[in-house]
């Protein structure tokens, strides 16, 4: 049956084909016939490069028949965000005045990919220029949600999330500056990876549209997308680390996981943010979760760092934000209109309370009139709640948040409110208030489905962990795992 190797985990196909259990193209062939079935009711692949794709499959066998392994994806089929430049593959970020854009060079996250033997089936639908926690642009259909087509699979990376989850695709790289690949995992059910801040290289990957100077140097990372967490460290060692391109990007080795049980973590854990109220089904499953390590042995706290203060850290945030994009991407009527029409929304929709946290509006200043003297003091000021958070989590293993404050929501507006219980939310700060705070301070965040609602829609955790520590979050993640979490296959696929 197709879905015996659609859903099998990426390092368990690559081992399968290793094994000549398979071959890598009955593996490509298997995933085709899945794109082909339902990928035109999702919309998250949105360019296949079918034949390229048959080709790679088929010199991957041939490179076994020779006795070569090209790698630890020696043969696996994989997606890319279309927001990563892909050589010779049409790279558009679901912008207009990219449709046609093709690279003459891969993003370094792609290359290394390739290098490990991966065959690549497309390109992921996404949110135009990654910025939107909804995957809409002017390009391609939206996504749909697997498990429910009436649903957002979230944003930016959408197309990524709902990829791996419905089986179209084994393993998929997105871009996260404010929960781009956690809020999608979480609504779609699977696991996501948002690395320490400037931990992978960002070479070769838009919203500096091609041309611009190059501005995200803050905030910014490359994360993955799996349906297990072996996947997630697979994908993350093959493309951490050092790169000629962007040189700020440290030499700094993967750490060494300690190896900790489950009684000898020390785990922290924050049901909601007091200014942010998540949704009921979503307080419960964490309070479910945090019992059930309790009863397994783990060392559970209910915790908040002192002086941690929401509001504060969504400021600096946005300043920081308003300053690396400014130049990022050109002034045309497809930014513009975006641009208005956010700032318009976060000013005037949902609850007025909640506006005041969320409003972009008062980041104009910034955008319209940026210092150089601004610019370093904002960063001097996230230096500083880096340093205070670093400090805050040294007691813990790691801390356990939601990761948005609802499930995934029924398709609607850019931008526009969210329902939470009754309360209208703004659309960042239902989206957002959960994952930003990560961004600005540059820790690792890795995201386990945990349960579903009772309408079926899945709901995820975050797990925090200390900066530089991905290989230790992730063997955490996957002690965690064992006892709370499972990747679910949504129905009909």
């Amino acid at each position: 049956m197709i879905s015996d190797l659609v859903f099998q985990p990426a390092h368990q196909l690559a081992q399968m084909i290793r094994d000549r259990q398979v071959s890598a193209i009955e593996v490509l062939e298997a995933h085709l016939a899945q794109i082909a079935k339902h990928n035109s009711k999702l919309n998250a692949i949105c360019i296949l490069d079918e034949d390229n794709a048959r080709t790679r499959a088929k010199q991957a066998d041939q490179a076994l028949e020779n006795g070569e392994i090209w790698g630890a994806l020696h043969g696996v089929p994989i997606t890319i965000k279309d927001i990563f430049e892909t050589a010779g593959l049409r790279t558009t970020a679901g912008y207009i005045p990219l449709k046609d854009y093709i690279p003459q060079q891969d993003a370094t996250a792609v290359s290394r990919l390739r290098s490990a033997g991966a065959v690549i089936i497309g390109k992921t639908n996404l949110a135009e220029l990654a910025g939107d926690f909804q995957s809409t642009n002017s390009l391609f259909p939206r996504v749909n949600n697997p498990w429910n087509l009436d649903y957002t699979a979230g944003g930016s990376s959408g197309g990524s999330a709902a990829a791996v989850a419905a089986g179209l695709s084994a393993l998929d790289i997105g871009n996260d500056i404010a929960g781009s690949v956690r809020q999608p995992a979480h609504f779609c059910g699977v696991y996501g990876l948002k690395p320490t801040d400037r931990r992978i290289s960002t070479a070769g990957m838009i919203p500096e549209v091609p041309g611009m100077p190059y501005c995200l140097r803050q905030m910014i990372t490359v994360g993955c997308f799996g349906r297990s967490l072996t996947d997630l460290k697979l994908c993350f060692s093959l493309i951490a680390g050092a790169d000629p391109r962007r040189p700020d990007v440290p030499p700094i080795p993967l750490d060494q996981a300690s190896g900790k049980s489950l009684s000898e973590l020390k785990i922290a854990w924050t049901e909601e943010w007091a200014e942010v109220p998540v949704a009921a089904e979503i307080r419960v499953a964490l309070q479910t979760t945090v019992q059930t390590l309790a009863q397994a042995g783990a060392q559970v706290e209910h915790w908040l760092p002192q002086g941690f203060d929401l509001a504060s850290a969504w400021t600096l945030y946005g300043r920081v934000a308003a300053y690396v994009n400014r130049y990022a991407q050109p002034v045309d009527r497809y930014n513009l209109r975006r641009s208005l029409t956010l700032l318009w929304r976060t000013a005037t929709q949902g609850d007025r309370q909640l506006r005041a946290i969320g409003n972009f509006s008062r980041f104009l200043p910034e955008l319209l009139n940026p210092s150089l003297k601004g610019y370093f003091e904002a960063l001097m000021e996230r230096d500083r709640f880096t340093a205070q958070l670093d400090q805050a989590l040294e007691p813990w293993d790691v801390w356990l948040t939601p990761v948005a404050a609802t499930p995934a929501f029924s398709h609607r507006p850019a931008w526009s409110a969210v329902e939470i219980d009754g309360r209208a939310y703004p659309h960042a700060v239902a989206n957002g208030a959960y994952t930003i705070p990560f961004n600005l301070s540059g820790h690792p965040a890795v995201v386990i489905p945990i349960g579903q609602t009772q309408n079926r829609l899945p709901i995820g955790l975050q797990i925090i962990g200390k900066r530089w520590r991905e290989m230790e979050l992730l063997a955490i993640a996957e002690t965690l795992d064992r006892a709370i979490g499972a990747f679910r296959q949504p129905t009909g696929y």
